[in-house]
Order: structure tokens, then sequence, then C-alpha cells
């Protein structure tokens, strides 16, 4: 079967269009057919530009689920509930003090027993399998979600005690408080920490290559084996990582101008 021929073939082909690396205006493809970096059978110019998709790939996958864990934890920690207080406390120590290659392994691993034992004990004969994708995003998220609800809650201490009773004063509910008065506030106070988180993060997808992710590591680490050109492949990817790297700060710095125009405006 030709690969356009199934839905998910349609859709590689269709991204394919787009790849800056191999694609049909791929700068990749002005290089001569036996260059290291050619793309196709010649070249390990496809195999790297996978893998950097796949590194962007998990990074914005993490992002929003971080977030939002971490979003929840400092709530929990500005509440009077005495537990949710403590539960979250307990969460970020644990996912602030293991050190993050420790909390990959133990959620692919531990993850994969607990899946399949629920799968077998459901009736399922085969179980079911996490792929590295997976239960790289998932171990990202659980240790940026731990990061962030500090960063947020330092925010949310920032936010003076009027701001919320003036919402109240105005007949606002503690939600309509919260989404109109407070998280406009909240986001311009974290902003600059969740932009370092967010480099912290870039880094920290380097790591899942040792489950076997295909991402810009692996993919560069294997051209340098197999060709002996290790420092030629191990510069490469320092580039793209430093590349993805400056083209976040220059979003984020616009990102974090049109926040403080906004606040201004207000």
């Amino acid at each position: 079967m030709e690969p356009t021929a199934t839905l998910g073939g349609q859709l590689y082909w269709f991204a394919s269009l787009f790849d800056p690396f191999c694609g049909p205006v791929g700068f990749l493809n002005l290089l001569p057919e036996n260059s290291l970096l050619s793309c196709g059978d010649t070249g390990w110019g496809d195999e790297v530009a996978r893998g950097f998709f796949v590194t962007i790939t998990l990074a914005a996958c993490t992002l929003p689920i971080g977030l939002l864990i971490g979003l929840f934890l400092s709530l929990a920690q500005q509440t009077e509930v005495r537990s949710l207080r403590i539960s979250s406390n307990i969460y970020t120590t644990i996912f602030r003090g293991l050190p993050e290659l420790l909390t990959i392994f133990m959620i692919y691993f531990g993850l994969q027993i607990g899946v399949r034992e629920a799968a077998l004990a459901l009736g399922y004969e085969r179980g079911f399998d996490i792929n590295s994708f997976v239960a790289g995003t998932i171990a990202l998220a659980l240790v940026f979600s731990a990061y962030a609800s500090e960063v947020l809650s330092s925010a949310f201490k920032a936010i003076p005690k009027g701001q919320y009773e003036a919402g109240y004063a105005l007949g606002l509910r503690p939600g309509k408080t919260m989404r109109l008065i407070i998280l406009p506030q909240l986001v311009r106070i974290a902003l600059p920490g969740l932009g370092n988180l967010w480099m912290i993060l870039i880094k920290d997808t380097a790591l899942i290559s040792v489950i076997g992710l295909g991402d810009t590591l692996r993919q560069t680490g294997i051209a340098a084996k197999v060709t002996k050109e290790a420092f030629f492949f191990y510069g490469l990817a320092c580039l793209l990582f430093l590349a993805l790297a400056m083209a976040s700060s220059v979003v984020f710095s616009k990102i974090e101008t049109s926040v403080r125009r906004s606040g201004v405006n207000r």
C-alpha cells in the first residue's frame, strides 16, 4: 500500500511539504548528494530533521499539561484546606527533589507495569504498552508542573489582597474575580519565570532519548556512531538546541511586551 493511501500517510505527506529541512523548499536539499546532511538514503538530513520535530512536539505537548497541573497545585497551596496544601507541597517536593532522569525511568517502566496489570485485570490478555513519547510527556509534565506551581504561587502572593476584595465589592463571584481580575495579573507577573522553565524544558527533552525516543539527541547520536563524525553531529545538535532557545527567547520577549502593554492600557 502506498504511504499516502492511509490517513496517517496523507498527514505525514502534508506535513512534509512545510519541512524547512528536507521539504520541497528545504535548505538541506541544496547540499550535494554525498553530503552527511543530504536528504534521502545518502545522508542523515531527514533523520536529524525528524528528531528535531520530535523535540519540538514533545516540548509543545508537555507545556500545556504541565501548566495546567501547576495551576491547580498553586491554587491548592492558596486554599485554606489543610489537606490540599499538604498534598500539593508533597507533590512539589517529590518531583523537584528527584533527578529528572530518575523520574523518566520511574514513569516509563512503572507506568508500563501499572497499565499492563490493569489491562490484564480487565480481561485484555496482551495488555497495553506505553510508548516513549507518551511516557516522556508525562514525566516532563510532572517535573515542569512542580516548578511551575512554585512560580505561580509566588505570583499569587505578589497580587494584593485588595484585588480580590475589589472584585467581591463589585459583586463578582470568586470564579469571575479569578478570571477577570487575578489571572491577567498572574500571567504578567509569572511570565518571566515560566519563560525560564520553558528553556529548561527544552533542554530536558534530550533526556527522553534514554528510553528510545527518536529526538534530536538520539538521531544525531546514531548518526555520530555510524559515520564516526561525533563532533560534527553533536555540534549540529548544539546548534539546533541553541536555535530553538533563541527563537523561544524572541517569542517570550514579544509576549511579555504585549502583556505589559495590555496591563498598562487597562
